[in-house]
């Protein structure tokens, strides 16, 4: 058989042939849309988008405080995220709304350009969305090095604490992480106890209030931490810190909608590159982590027993990322147009979703309209709400997406100076710059690795043994040339070849060098690790096999190939 083209027998391709047929699903074909389905409410999808509601409302007026944006546009991209996302999304269980890894993008572009060119920088990153998710690109999304997309959350994490910092201490956030970590010694000179005790209170609550014990604290734990965090911290600032700054939502009538965008093409261009960079890779990112807690909620299901008052969660599919992009991107537009904040999907909110029971879309979509509800007949209750309590809401949520999971799962596959590099570059220069650099030294410690061989010569007794351990590039042909120039001219020798990849360079290095010590009556013999010689072929017949195959274990014959190839080729 021949090793360049793979081979199947006659029954084989038959059944493979009739497994295609009509009504047959393929083996990793998505599963047929049922027909005749209708938007179902269950009870587990009501409690979950309330649940959800209750988590976003104050994390959507947090984002929109440490984005210096209009309060009301965090409100807006909560219930277009949840209603639109949630329809038209290939994840049926993720929520979605205002993105906390644009925190620093956006308020960088409101700062910069202003609030209404923002919102059309908005519209542009959703039509770009539209357009990628329709070529299929969001498999290619994922192909982005782990190290570098976790690093870049991981700084944009570290920007967000430094800036909600100031505001838990009373004061405002510069335009820059780096203005945050100078401003900061100013800030503590300065410091009021009002908004620190209230910001304060709220970080302890959020960091006990999931670990409270006994009955009481089962039954407790049901209402969401943030929710219970910032109410507490309201009703304190209320009785204690009366004065304290708090949320300001202006009417709805003077609300701002987007305008023609101003500034230099080019610049714009790059703005709306980069929102639609760090949206859909967080979109992508919260879907697959989505699915890992769907498939880790039906695992625990199926090994416990069945309870009767306790209905089980039907199976939820998995995520179709190209739709998913495709619906964040419809609701960018939609937001954008409303006078929103960019929207994605959302690891906190999506996670709290599944934890919560949901089955469907239904919880995701009905906590975009309790949403809706609260941005119109909650305003007087939300204005209670201390700016403290929001910024150390946001703060944690910047302080969890530096996560010691990812630290220690990047270490482990030794790429931590990519992820490094990746924050630090987020933290000084901004997240396009930060992935740009994180994409350089992943470059740099690839080639690194390729040109990592290490070649050792043993003498054993007028024959020399060359050991090659390693890939053998290009960029180890210096080193490969100057190890074999030293051998003894016409002496004999054994290599040693421990790689499973040898490029043509390194090839015609070994070569040439092996005709030259043959010519000069020395004997040259190529084995593999195991010993086994690794010879030439037979004959130059081979026309599949390739210039560098013959220092590798091939396997081409002179035998015919078989009919069943000829037919698979179509000959």
């Amino acid at each position: 058989m021949s090793a360049c083209v793979p081979t199947r027998d006659d029954h084989t391709s038959r059944s493979w042939r009739q497994s295609n047929g009509p009504g047959i699903k393929r083996p990793h074909s998505p599963p047929p849309p049922r027909r005749g389905g209708r938007f179902r409410i269950a009870g587990a999808d009501l409690s979950a988008s309330i649940t959800v509601f209750l988590i976003a409302v104050p994390m959507s007026l947090g984002l929109a405080v440490a984005m210096d944006a209009p309060l009301e546009a965090g409100l807006v991209s909560a219930a277009v995220g949840g209603i639109v996302a949630g329809l038209l999304g290939g994840t049926p269980l993720q929520v979605s709304g205002p993105s906390a890894g644009l925190t620093v993008v956006i308020a960088e572009l409101i700062q910069f350009y202003g609030w209404r060119t923002t919102c059309a920088i908005t519209i542009g990153a959703g039509l770009l969305q539209i357009l990628l998710g329709a070529v299929r690109a969001a498999r290619s999304a994922l192909a982005v090095s782990p190290a570098i997309v976790h690093g870049t959350l991981a700084g944009i994490g570290v920007a967000i604490a430094l800036a909600q910092l100031h505001i838990v201490l009373g004061g405002s956030p510069q335009s820059s992480a780096v203005d945050n970590a100078l401003a900061l010694p100013a800030q503590l000179d300065r410091l009021s106890p009002a908004a620190p005790l209230v910001g304060g209170l709220t970080i302890a609550v959020l960091m006990v209030w999931p670990r409270l014990p006994g009955r009481i604290g089962r039954a407790v734990r049901r209402i969401p931490a943030a929710l219970a965090s910032v109410a507490i911290a309201t009703a304190a600032a209320a009785v204690a810190a009366p004065g304290i700054a708090r949320v300001d939502l202006p009417s709805w009538r003077s609300h701002a909608l987007p305008d023609l965008p101003q500034g230099p093409v080019l610049a714009l261009a790059t703005a709306v590159f980069t929102v639609t960079l760090v949206a859909s890779l967080e979109s992508l990112l919260a879907a697959v982590a989505v699915d890992k807690l769907t498939t880790d909620r039906a695992g625990r299901q199926s090994t416990e027993p069945p309870a009767p008052a306790v209905p089980t969660a039907p199976p939820v599919r998995r995520s179709d990322l190209d739709r998913e992009l495709r619906g964040q991107g419809i609701s960018n537009v939609l937001a954008g147009l409303l006078g929103g904040l960019p929207v994605s999907g959302g690891a906190v909110r999506s996670s709290a979703n599944v934890r919560a029971g949901a089955t469907g879309r239904a919880s995701t979509v009905l906590h975009g309209v309790w949403v809706l509800l609260a941005a119109g007949l909650l305003v007087t209750a939300l204005e209670w709400i201390p700016l403290a309590a929001l910024g150390a809401l946001v703060m944690m949520v910047g302080i969890q997406m530096v996560s010691y999971a990812h630290i220690r799962n990047v270490h482990k596959h030794r790429e931590f100076p990519v992820y490094g590099a990746t924050i630090t570059g987020v933290v000084l220069f901004g997240v396009l710059k930060g992935v740009a650099i994180g994409i350089a030294v992943a470059v740099v410690i690839a080639l690194h690795r390729l040109a990592r061989t290490r070649i050792t010569v043993t003498d054993q007794g007028g024959q020399h043994l060359v050991v090659v351990r390693g890939k053998l590039t290009f960029l180890a042909v210096p080193r490969l040339s100057r190890t074999l120039g030293r051998l003894p001219q016409g002496g004999d020798a054994v290599v040693e070849l421990d790689g499973f990849f040898m490029d043509h360079a390194a090839y015609e290095t070994i070569q040439d060098w092996s005709d030259a010590q043959t010519a000069q009556g020395g004997r040259v013999v190529f084995t593999g690790r195991s010993g086994g010689r690794i010879a030439e072929p037979a004959s130059a017949a081979h026309s599949c096999c390739r210039p560098w195959t013959p220092w590798r274990n091939h396997h081409c014959h002179d035998r015919p190939e078989p009919e069943s190839v000829h037919r698979d080729r179509g000959t």
